[in-house]
């Protein structure tokens, strides 16, 4: 039923940050392979916003590995931790989201899981199956499993009290929410991003404390969003969803900077790693441009969740807007210098693209100006990645920023 086990070490091992500890889960699969029991592999998602984006599935593809393995997957839908918000790597307290909104976003995240993973093959959870009966003496019993010394040692609560920010009282719970998350599934293992690392040694605590045997923990590379700096997050407008439009996917891809094109191959591709390896030496050749392998990426990424159809139309269309039959033949270009995050507005503004903040943001609403095909909504869009970007302008104004 189960491949040996260190052909599974090696498929698992492969792309992940760190593993807490490898003797545990050597054991953990000897007894599967024994008993013919699969190991329960769990991963946690608030619903935070309706989308599921490409950061999302590097988590999501090491789970499908394991069911490809024969384990099952268990899929927690934060519903009630979402309610809290996830402290990890905050320097102030999330705004809490109402319940409604959490539930409409959870509704879109079980269709979205299953463009990777098997659904026959998967359980998904909520946890507010167990928050919303815990009766109060519960809960207090959850809460004296940890103490404010050992929640403190959480780098981002012992910053934001070094300098007195406000802690929200609620916020201490998380952790203990998605640890006690793991007692009621009984995970075997968990995946989570290098940033979840607290949240995922205390559900070994508190598994310890309900008499659990500890879940193993996997941490996951950070992907970073499309403009090359912060983490791919919705809320900083920098992510490509994998329900995105074809256009607008291919699109988004092209906008990221060269040297993330092979950690995205490595991350959310299918690339075999003889692939990889060919890419990662077409990338090493002074002769090779990194624009033709931007191409293959976005095309591949668009086969992948929508069709090959679509991505030959999408790669069409993109070629068709930037090729020179369809821009001016002569584009007004400007070189700025990257010493921090560029704001679109400024920029337009003091190169006199638009003559005031005003016009730049009544634009910007209006949907009238785009960056490499891609329509910009977000008033504090900023350049933070060096590279070239066309920005079009109303209907027939075009302008190239360099940022070096």
């Amino acid at each position: 039923m189960f491949a040996p086990i260190n052909e599974q070490l090696e498929i698992i091992k492969k792309g992940i940050e760190e593993l807490i500890a490898e003797e545990e889960l050597v054991r953990k699969l000897e007894r599967s392979l024994r008993t013919g029991q699969p190991l329960r592999i769990k991963q946690g998602f608030d619903p935070t916003a309706p989308d599921i984006h490409l950061g999302h599935t590097v988590g999501i593809r090491k789970l499908r590995q394991f069911q490809e393995l024969g384990h099952t997957i268990v899929l927690i839908i934060g519903d009630y931790t979402g309610l809290v918000g996830d402290p990890s790597g905050k320097s102030e307290t999330r705004p809490r989201l109402d319940y409604a909104t959490v539930k409409k976003n959870a509704a879109t995240y079980e269709k979205q899981f299953f463009k990777i993973l098997d659904r026959k093959k998967t359980e998904v959870h909520y946890n507010g199956e167990w928050f919303a009966t815990m009766k109060f003496d519960e809960i207090m019993n959850l809460a004296a499993k940890f103490t404010i010394a050992r929640i403190l040692e959480r780098d981002d609560f012992t910053k934001r009290y070094q300098a007195g920010n406000p802690i929200s009282l609620h916020e201490f719970f998380y952790p203990l929410m998605q640890g006690y998350d793991s007692v009621a599934i009984r995970s075997d293992v968990e995946l989570g991003a290098t940033e979840q690392k607290f949240n995922l040694l205390t559900a070994r605590d508190v598994q310890r404390e309900y008499g659990q045997e500890p879940q193993v923990i996997i941490t996951l590379p950070v992907l970073e969003g499309i403009d090359g700096g912060q983490r791919m997050s919705k809320s900083l407008g920098n992510y490509i969803g994998i329900d995105d439009q074809p256009e607008e996917m291919f699109g988004k891809v092209m906008s990221i900077p060269d040297r993330l094109i092979l950690k995205y191959f490595t991350l959310v591709t299918d690339c075999t790693l003889t692939e990889i390896e060919s890419i990662a030496q077409r990338l090493a050749d002074p002769g090779s441009n990194p624009m033709t392998l931007k191409k293959d990426l976005a095309h591949t990424l668009v086969r992948m969740y929508h069709s090959e159809a679509q991505a030959i139309e999408a790669q069409q269309h993109f070629e068709r807007v930037f090729s020179r039959r369809e821009l001016p033949d002569a584009i007004e270009t400007i070189t700025v210098r990257l010493a921090g995050p560029l704001p679109l507005v400024k920029l337009l503004t003091e190169n006199k693209i638009v003559a005031s903040n005003g016009e730049a943001k009544r634009l910007i609403q209006q949907g009238g100006i785009r960056i490499n095909d891609l329509k910009i909504g977000d008033l504090n869009h900023d350049l933070s990645a060096r590279g070239e970007f066309i920005v079009k302008v109303g209907k027939r104004r075009f302008v190239k920023f360099i940022v070096q």
